[in-house]
């Protein structure tokens, strides 16, 4: 088992924001998961499986400063499961969980 802390920031200019709540923009989870997965890339060159779990409790605002905790947890090879939690100055406002696999070697 290993783990990893990342900081995530969506910036106010970020094209998806636009669209997300005209005049009170929220970053969509969308947005966040692909943050999230490719802090779990910056381990390893991971393939995507499925996402099991994903919960959204709080709201996060453009140019907040998200703490991301990351801990994979090794199942059937070559399966890995990738838990994170986003922090808002320690209180959580998202979490869940990617199965991922280790990229097959290009040939």
């Amino acid at each position: 088992m290993s783990s990893l802390v990342r900081q995530i920031i969506v910036p106010a200019d970020h094209p998806s924001l636009a669209g997300h709540f005209p005049g009170q923009p929220v970053v969509p989870a969308v947005v966040l998961l692909d943050a999230v997965f490719a802090a779990i890339r910056s381990r390893e060159a991971f393939v995507l499986q499925s996402i099991p779990a994903a919960k959204f409790l709080q709201p996060v605002l453009p140019d907040e400063r998200i703490e991301l905790h990351l801990q994979f947890t090794a199942m059937d090879a070559p399966r890995w499961r990738a838990s994170f939690r986003g922090l808002r100055d320690a209180s959580m406002v998202f979490e869940g969980s990617f199965i991922v696999t280790a990229a097959e070697p290009a040939t």
